[in-house]
């Protein structure tokens, strides 16, 4: 994000507000940096300007089953959007530092756009996103159950992709794309 103002979703081609819901396949409205993370308002106040709109040519977005606990939809998120960042260096800023000259770790440079929906629109994501190509993390209901990134690897190695039980998606690409590989999803409440 640094000093690009953030995308929402919302009506297709339009423009509006960041915090706007729409469905995957309408997303692409631009919005502010405020609404959607604070890093552009920071440095935008510290350079005493508001920083340019940005609108990326691609997206990063996870796709969550609508029927997982709080919990687990923040854990699932957090897994699926750690392994893009190592397969897609592009997507990873610059380091962070504040006014003390404490630094932090760089993060993404664009938001995370974040859906759900049901079983059957997740596979049928998967099923697109393999078509497709698309970098992707992917989570199962089986992991809910080990304790450690080999046990991981291991519970999705035993099952044939058609068969996995997805939770969670997350995709990078494309606009149009990303938001065909979601068709049917909504932005997550």
């Amino acid at each position: 994000m640094s000093t690009e103002n953030a995308e929402s979703t919302g009506t297709a081609g339009s423009t509006g507000t960041a915090g706007t819901a729409g469905t995957a396949e309408t997303s692409g409205v631009t919005g502010t940096a405020g609404a959607a993370g604070p890093a552009g308002i920071a440095e935008a106040s510290v350079r005493g300007a508001a920083a340019p709109v940005t609108r990326f040519d691609t997206k990063i977005a996870v796709l969550l089953r609508d029927d997982l606990e709080t919990w687990q939809r923040l854990n699932v998120t957090a897994f699926l959007v750690s392994g893009l960042g190592t397969q897609v260096p592009e997507v990873v800023g610059e380091p962070y530092a504040d006014a003390d000259g404490v630094a932090y770790l760089p993060m993404f440079r664009q938001p995370v756009l974040i859906f759900e929906g049901t079983k059957e629109i997740l596979k049928a994501a998967h099923t697109r996103a393999l078509s497709r190509a698309l970098p992707r993390a992917l989570f199962t209901r089986d992991l809910f159950a080990t304790g450690n990134d080999h046990d991981n690897r291991a519970a999705v190695r035993a099952v044939p992709t058609t068969d996995l039980d997805l939770v969670g998606l997350a995709v990078h690409g494309p606009r149009n794309a990303v938001d065909k590989t979601f068709k049917g999803a909504r932005m997550h409440p």
